[in-house]
């Protein structure tokens, strides 16, 4: 089981877990390094980093942003970011303000369709306004009996040109890229695998963002079956971007995800983490020792 984990995700965001039980949560699974990597939040870092002192855990701070690249929603991970950097925070509120727009009106849409109380029900899932998520409101038409799925309210309702379905006026692949640099972090393109396009665009949106400056891409996640995450691990050498790996763990609205379980990173990949000093080969060989200690 791989012990650093650059993708997960807390009640900040759309995660079930409070910073502090994801951290215990880590700690229990084996977990020797973990990315806190919010939607476009990093709310839960002092949490978290107060949970991880004298566990043994590495705490990362992370966040995970929005961004619009042509007419696909992209998500780029932050990692080692200053929480505190102003260009991050306010590039922050600016995707908090879409974000909480566009609950209000997911919710009147579905309030529409004969679905009251979506707005209450799904606020109510979440921390803030702010982080108002499709998952939230995916979690509250399941809990409310309106699907028999989670992935049924995606399909039926809020999935890309569904009844429900609001676009975001996400900032630019560019600009997303640019805070995480400015706040002295590494960018990494998210589960590439799983967005809707072909091979050929996926590798332009990896030229694209290795032009932007943009560090590194996932390879491996734990819904990418083992012929992908070869595929990506070619990708990443061929674009020269540095290779992630995390769980994305979500807990609840994801309960097959384990947190710390995903797919080892390909042989030849060099490892995001030799971006902040660790060694590429044994970096989770070395922590598991020094942690441990």
């Amino acid at each position: 089981m791989p012990l650093i984990d650059l993708h997960s995700h807390s009640q900040c965001s759309d995660g079930s877990l409070s910073p502090a039980d994801l951290v215990a949560l880590a700690v229990r699974a084996g977990v020797k390094a973990l990315a806190l990597t919010d939607h476009d939040s990093v709310d839960g870092i002092r949490e978290a980093r107060l949970a991880a002192n004298g566990t043994g855990l590495t705490l990362i701070a992370g966040v995970e942003l929005s961004a619009v690249w042509g007419v696909h929603n992209i998500h780029v991970v932050g990692l080692q970011v200053d929480i505190e950097h102003p260009v991050l925070k306010a590039g922050l509120a600016q995707q908090a303000g879409a974000r909480a727009e566009r609950g209000k009106l997911m919710a009147a849409k579905l309030e529409a369709l004969g679905m009251k109380g979506a707005y209450e029900g799904a606020l109510a899932l979440a921390s803030s306004p702010d982080a108002l998520s499709r998952t939230h409101m995916a979690q509250w038409l399941f809990d409310a009996g309106h699907v028999s799925t989670i992935q049924q309210a995606f399909d039926k309702y809020l999935g890309p040109r569904k009844p429900a379905a609001v676009p975001m006026p996400w900032a630019s692949l560019a600009d997303v890229v640019s805070w995480i640099k400015a706040a002295g972090g590494v960018s990494v393109v998210a589960h590439p695998g799983r967005y809707d396009m072909s091979r050929t665009k996926m590798r332009q949106l990896l030229q694209d963002f290795k032009a932007l400056g943009g560090d590194g891409m996932e390879v491996a996640t734990a819904t990418e079956k083992p012929d992908m995450v070869a595929y990506l691990g070619k990708l990443s050498q061929q674009f020269e971007l540095l290779a992630s790996q995390g769980s994305d763990y979500h807990g609840k609205p994801a309960p097959w995800i384990a947190l710390g379980r995903f797919p080892s990173l390909p042989a030849g990949c060099i490892p995001i983490w030799t971006a902040w000093g660790w060694p590429a080969t044994d970096a989770e060989s070395v922590l598991s020792r020094e942690l441990t200690a």
